[in-house]
């Protein structure tokens, strides 16, 4: 399937709506630091033991946000299925806030087209590639920054601390233009 990636502005706002879907933890990511190095494990939950979660639905404010945050859509036709959102920030990386696709549409490479999207159109000049965090029991969500690029550059497992999450960790992606594997 090809899809069209394309900014989303005043015309198309209502597309930063794509409500959340749920999606399947079937595991973890283990990622671990040696001699500056990144590695990973994974730890697989027993068929029995897979369950889903969905994050609550955003209510973005276009208004609010554009100045700061860059919003591309995925489409098929004039169907948005794919959402992208990053953060322009200090850094000499974008911060990848938010991807979303919906559930019919994942597998079909629609999250690939919106990196591949992104590093064409927003990483020139100022930015040399985006970042982003997945929780480490997203596996497959690690899986997907893995096999597009990216590559583990940091873990935070103090996060989640004192809140309903507690128990779960962060992993820190980073994919830069150049490097083998992301120029499409």
């Amino acid at each position: 399937m090809e899809f069209t990636v394309k900014r989303i502005g005043e015309e198309n706002r209502a597309d930063i709506d794509l409500p959340n879907e749920p999606f399947e933890l079937i595991g973890w990511m283990k990622p671990e630091l040696r001699d500056g190095e990144w590695s990973y494990g994974e730890v697989l939950r027993k068929p029995e033991e897979i369950r889903e979660m969905c994050f609550p639905e955003e209510h973005y404010d276009f208004e609010a946000m554009r100045g700061e945050y860059i919003f591309l859509g995925a489409y098929e036709g004039d169907k948005c299925v794919g959402l992208a959102i990053f953060r322009q920030d200090m850094f000499r990386y974008l911060y990848l806030y938010d991807l979303k696709v919906s559930k019919a549409y994942r597998g079909k490479g629609v999250g690939q087209a919106l990196i591949a999207g992104a590093m064409e159109q927003l990483v020139t000049g100022k930015y040399i590639g985006i970042y982003t965090i997945g929780q480490d029991d997203n596996l497959k969500a690690c899986r997907f920054y893995l096999k597009n690029g990216f590559t583990i550059g940091g873990f935070n497992n103090r996060g989640y601390d004192g809140t309903g999450q507690q128990g779960k960790a962060d992993i820190y992606f980073y994919l830069k233009k150049g490097m083998a594997g992301n120029e499409r």
